[in-house]
């Protein structure tokens, strides 16, 4: 009798065992939707609060869906560098693991090089960088001579939109006819605005793309907290030297670590 109480028992045991497991599975198939699911609308959101977004990509027309972390990006952009700005942003957002980029871009699409190419990658990025005044510059360009107009707050300022301009792939000249300011102005270098490290990682690699400088450099950026790592390879310490230069200047960025290697 011993012996068939001692049986029943393991049977029992058993079968709670396996309504454990059981349990387990059910909690893990129905839990982890429900988990995919709050990340994806994390995505989605943090895309739509992101610097870029809102600053750069707020006219476009642009669909965000994530689904297990892949995003799929639909819509049209007015230029060219916004799809890849939307691009750059969502791949630098913590959970993405994929983008698979459908977005459009409007109209007819400037042919390489052309002025209407140019114009926009100059813009861009003067744009970028915190030391130009790219929101008050107006580009033109014709048979690949750049000409800037506005105002610049001094002649340091002035200089530096030639020399951005100057170093952007595919120009042959710039002329300057940014004005000056009969007094001097002080100006006081801030973003207005916290700037994510999506948006900061984003906007470097599209700099240091459309820089001829360093365009051609196999570059890896990451961003924490404003603060910039940057690796890859360089030629030699000017060209290493000329990256830090460009990322320190860059809307956001707090200090480059600069990890490059000399090939």
């Amino acid at each position: 009798m011993k012996f068939f109480g001692r049986n029943k028992q393991v049977q029992i045991r058993g079968m709670y065992c396996v309504a454990l497991l059981a349990a387990c599975i059910t909690f893990l198939v129905t839990s982890a939707p429900v988990h995919a699911s709050k990340m994806d609308s994390r995505i989605e959101s943090s895309a739509k609060k992101s610097y870029v977004f809102k600053t750069y990509l707020k006219d476009d027309d642009i669909k965000i869906e994530s689904r297990d972390g892949v995003v799929s990006l639909t819509g049209t952009v007015s230029e060219e560098s916004h799809k890849s700005l939307a691009k750059e942003t969502m791949a630098g957002l913590p959970g993405v693991k994929n983008v698979d980029n459908k977005l459009e871009v409007k109209g007819e699409r400037p042919a390489e090089n052309s002025d209407a190419w140019l114009m926009t990658k100059v813009k861009t990025t003067l744009l970028f960088h915190r030391s130009v005044s790219g929101l008050k510059t107006e580009v033109t360009v014709k048979d690949g001579i750049v000409t800037l107009q506005g105002e610049a707050t001094s002649q340091a300022q002035k200089d530096l939109a030639t020399e951005y301009a100057k170093d952007v792939d595919g120009v042959k000249d710039v002329k300057n006819e940014m004005a000056l300011p009969k007094t001097p102005k002080k100006t006081h270098q801030t973003t207005g605005e916290k700037i994510d490290d999506a948006s900061i990682t984003a906007q470097v690699k599209t700099a240091l793309l459309f820089h001829r400088s360093t365009s051609a450099l196999k570059t890896t950026v990451a961003t924490k907290r404003g603060v910039v790592t940057v690796g890859g390879t360089a030629r030699n310490t000017a060209e290493m030297d000329l990256v830090t230069k460009l990322i320190t200047d860059i809307d956001g960025v707090k200090s480059v670590k600069n990890r490059m290697t000399i090939e």
